[in-house]
């Protein structure tokens, strides 16, 4: 559902990524490791449409990013770590306008919307301008954009920011559910342990390059450190 062919994205001098080959299927959680700076949200923004590669090629659902731009787009979501909402929305008029976007049908947003709503306890804020929501609803308001739309791809960077623990956990149950209905997943996450327990498969970038991809077990056999037990362990090895 992702294909990543030797992508490399410069800065001047700087090479934010560099020569990147990555794959994710359907149904698929990866989780894309990497310490700040890594170029982890170059990554993502280059999977989004938001920024050009310097070189390589990147597809989405079949859909090359830079020759069938808006084919590309219609099939992805793309969840940032500073949520961007229209301030001068409601919370419903968002949910409607999305929908609308997305040729989501009338009848089944005015089905789903509600039940959005409470499954991320906005009802009561439905009719309130989005000015108004903290970062959390904002947040919590973006995901509950991607449930109604059903896309193919979905690329969160550090979704859980700003979410308090009981949003984290029904975000994750959500994620799993996304997985099952055939999406591929790319999460970018600072949290170990949650990519380490939620993801199909991981992979850690350092510099720009990918040092390290396969499940969670598979990563760990990568070094042979003394006391290696987790994912954080493995993590802290191949980007020291």
């Amino acid at each position: 559902m992702i294909e990543i062919h030797n992508l490399t994205k410069t800065f001047g001098s700087f090479k934010a990524v560099d020569g990147l080959n990555l794959k994710v299927a359907p149904g698929e959680i990866f989780g894309f490791l990497g310490p700040n700076g890594a170029g982890k949200t170059t990554t993502v923004k280059i999977l989004s449409g938001i920024m050009r590669p310097t070189s390589g090629r990147v597809v989405v659902a079949g859909h090359d990013v830079e020759l069938e731009p808006l084919a590309a787009k219609r099939e992805l979501a793309y969840i940032p770590d500073e949520p961007f909402v229209y301030p001068k929305l409601t919370g419903w008029e968002f949910l409607r306008f999305i929908g609308d976007l997305y040729a989501v049908p009338r009848g089944e947003q005015a089905r789903r919307i509600p039940e959005l709503l409470e499954t991320f306890e906005l009802t009561e804020q439905a009719g309130e301008l989005l000015e108004s929501y903290s970062h959390g609803m904002k947040q919590k308001l973006l995901i509950a954009s991607v449930l109604l739309r059903r896309p193919k791809v979905v690329l969160f960077d550090e979704p859980t920011v700003g979410l308090d623990p009981k949003s984290i956990r029904r975000f994750k149950l959500l994620l799993a559910d996304i997985a099952r209905e055939g999406a591929a997943v790319f999460m970018c996450t600072h949290i170990l342990d949650m990519a380490e327990k939620l993801c199909h498969s991981v992979g850690i970038i350092y510099r720009g390059r990918l040092v390290a991809r396969g499940t969670v077990a598979e990563v760990k056999k990568l070094t042979t450190a003394a006391g290696i037990r987790s994912l954080e362990d493995v993590f802290l090895e191949l980007t020291e």
